[in-house]
């Protein structure tokens, strides 16, 4: 299968004028026709351009609804993922409705990076399969790409030091003034969530939540462990995921799949540099929900 230079030059070299489409459709149906499974592929363009669209947010579930519609459900699923994270609250409803939909036959598909609530959404399937250039991250939310963490120590930061110190206040109080009104509490309320679910997650497809109990708690800790010398943009590798018990299948263990899922990876990442595509969630149908951003701004 081609690699990134490859799909590259196979764009360059095309006269069509929906060459990006042609060719992310192409290499779904391969991966498809291969596993004899669906595939959906929930592609963020974060890495190549940054904007208010290209997190997890309750448009997606459009996406979902339409990339599911006509697949054969009893094939089970495939989740392409690769996003920074974003709301767990669209990530709730992302994971019911697709457990829902494929009676918790999911996998999940971590061609490079699945942060924050993408980890959660991961954690729902039965299985991860990821490469050694995969990473999945802490799980705490994002507020406009500030993590919930960071904004909870910056108040308590505050409480502190004003306790000390008063004569500080017009410091913090121009400091804080940048969030809105209980916006400190929608973020802690938010880190309560994303424990809550994935604990809640990982019992329900991965593991069985009367038996293994010890094991996602432990799983649950390690990915929501946070302190001031932990940062949100921490990668965890397929090592350190295999050690922390998740079901992890190795991308380099089948060849083809390995080359299958890459040029996917490839292709959609030329989409997003080609265009002013923002996210992309598309099924081995040929079926995409595309959200643009003001190419202008």
């Amino acid at each position: 299968m081609p690699g990134w230079d490859d799909i590259l030059n196979e764009i360059k070299n095309s006269d069509s004028p929906n060459i990006l489409d042609e060719i992310r459709h192409k290499y779904i149906c391969s991966l498809s026709n291969y596993t004899k499974r669906n595939v959906i592929v929930y592609y963020s363009g974060w890495l190549n351009r940054p904007t208010e669209k290209s997190d997890i947010n309750d448009t997606d579930m459009v996406g979902f609804m339409n990339a599911v519609k006509d697949l054969d459900c009893t094939k089970g699923l495939d989740l392409i993922i690769h996003t920074p994270g974003g709301s767990p609250e669209a990530a709730e409803s992302i994971v019911k409705y697709l457990q829902t939909k494929f009676d918790n036959n999911i996998r999940a598909i971590v061609p490079h990076l699945a942060m924050s609530a993408g980890t959660m959404i991961v954690c729902s399937t039965k299985e991860i399969i990821m490469g050694k250039q995969s990473s999945l991250g802490p799980i705490d939310p994002q507020f406009g790409g500030i993590p919930a963490y960071s904004i909870k120590n910056e108040f308590e930061e505050a409480k502190e030091d004003l306790s000390k110190n008063p004569k500080n206040y017009e410091y913090w109080r121009i400091l804080l003034g940048k969030y809105p009104a209980a916006f400190v509490k929608k973020a802690i309320d938010a880190i309560e969530l994303a424990d809550t679910l994935l604990k809640e997650w990982l019992g329900s497809n991965m593991f069985d939540q009367s038996k293994d109990k010890s094991t996602i708690d432990k799983i649950a800790e390690k990915l929501n462990e946070h302190d001031k010398s932990k940062v949100h943009g921490r990668h965890f590798d397929i090592e350190f995921c295999k050690k922390l018990g998740l079901k992890i299948f190795e991308l380099e263990s089948d060849d083809e799949l390995q080359d299958l899922v890459l040029s996917i990876y490839h292709a959609f990442n030329h989409s997003i540099s080609y265009s002013n595509v923002a996210k992309i969630i598309e099924n081995n149908l040929g079926k995409a929900y595309i959200t643009t951003y003001n190419i202008n701004k």
